[in-house]
């Protein structure tokens, strides 16, 4: 018997309530996955040590910071390497992330301004993921995740 391949996939895509706002955004395509994958749930956020609800919190420069000014860098790194950690323990080679999230955004993330603008980059896990050889695509780009990983790995 095949074992599933492992691929991590933003827990609040799969209906955890862990975004900053409590809630979750189900998605019943990323549920779907699950017949053809074994999916690996994270929240780079909470698992970072970040509560849940939590303040709106945007990329800023280099640093990470909340809608109030407070700087929570920290927290979105350690939950970054905990993610990277996880991926390397499962040997997943790819990641489905919530799209435009400082932790998970893939291609585009919030501008910093808290005005919901967007502007071009990856959240801080997705970053890492990806600098560490790891594919990531947002959760409406699950076609070319599933291309990708028709691909056997080299």
């Amino acid at each position: 018997m095949n074992e599933k391949e492992p691929i991590l996939v933003s827990a609040c895509l799969l209906g955890v309530p862990c975004r900053y706002d409590g809630g979750s955004r189900p998605d019943p395509a990323v549920w779907s996955l699950a017949e053809r994958y074994r999916l690996i749930p994270i929240c780079p956020e909470s698992m970072g040590g970040l509560p849940i609800p939590r303040e709106p919190s945007e990329i800023v420069g280099d640093r990470v910071l909340s809608r109030t000014g407070t700087d929570v860098t920290a927290e979105y790194r350690r939950g970054a390497e905990i993610a990277l950690a996880l991926a390397q323990k499962h040997g997943c080679r790819a990641a489905l992330l919530k799209e435009k999230s400082p932790s998970c955004g893939t291609g585009k993330i919030h501008n910093g301004k808290f005005d919901g603008g967007l502007t071009e980059g990856y959240g801080i896990a997705a970053a890492l993921l990806k600098e560490n050889g790891i594919a990531v695509f947002g959760e409406r780009e699950i076609e070319p995740m599933n291309a990708f990983l028709r691909k056997k790995a080299p």
